[in-house]
């Protein structure tokens, strides 16, 4: 069931939070993407939602409960108004448990075929599958905790403050690794589900490349598109 999600969800968004992983070894330049193809009517845009979420959530719930990692493998489906939000797509989960893949307006209209929104999908619902919410979490209290530690010993004032700075940069230590493990997976489930990951990767081409910046949150473009490519190779 698609829901339409005006406000706030009330979980810890794990918006596609990548990791710092060091830098893999000199890659075969990547192909350009073809030619981008134009925009869809608004019309078309909401058919191709529609049928996407069809197909691409009962797969990505298979995989959810094969991999025996969580519990709760019901996906909720949202759409998010909010304007603010600009292009994007997250996972976090409902005060009940249950995982949810939101969706802002601004990516359902920026997606140029099926093959794009259903690899959008098939992420989103990786970062469940493999349990990043609370990795992150686990990672944000230790590095709150070494931080806050260290900050005692040296004498530090302000421990408190420490501990935050400990906890955010924790946060972000593994999220790169992160989105190329929901890159990986999400390959598979997009492709059992029956579309093109390869053609869905494209989408990575139309957002602002995050380089490969120290503690950022995700990886560059490219080491993402390499990752698709090498798992649809295997498949």
């Amino acid at each position: 069931m698609i829901r339409f999600l005006p406000l706030v969800l009330c979980a810890v968004i794990s918006a596609c939070s990548p990791v710092l992983v060091e830098a893999p070894p000199p890659q075969p330049v990547v192909q350009a993407a073809a030619p981008v193809a134009p925009r869809l009517s608004q019309r078309q845009a909401v058919e191709n939602f529609d049928f996407v979420v069809r197909r691409v959530k009962p797969v990505a719930e298979q995989f959810c409960r094969r991999s025996g990692q969580q519990s709760n493998c019901d996906f909720q489906i949202v759409i998010d108004t909010r304007a603010e939000r600009g292009v994007n797509a997250f996972q976090t989960l409902d005060r009940a448990g249950r995982p949810v893949i939101g969706f802002t307006v601004p990516l359902i209209a920026e997606a140029r075929n099926r093959d794009e929104l259903a690899f959008v999908m098939a992420h989103e619902a990786a970062h469940h599958i493999r349990g990043h919410i609370a990795r992150q979490q686990q990672n944000a209290a230790v590095g709150g905790l070494l931080v806050g530690a260290l900050a005692g010993a040296l004498g530090a004032a302000d421990i408190e403050s420490a501990q935050r700075i400990g906890a955010t940069v924790g946060a972000r230590t593994y999220s790169k690794e992160f989105e190329l493990e929901a890159d990986a997976l999400g390959t598979r489930i997009a492709a059992a589900a029956g579309f093109d990951p390869l053609r869905g990767a494209e989408f990575f081409f139309r957002i602002p490349d995050p380089g490969d910046r120290f503690l950022g949150t995700h990886p560059p473009n490219a080491d993402r598109v390499r990752t698709v490519q090498r798992v649809a190779a295997g498949l």
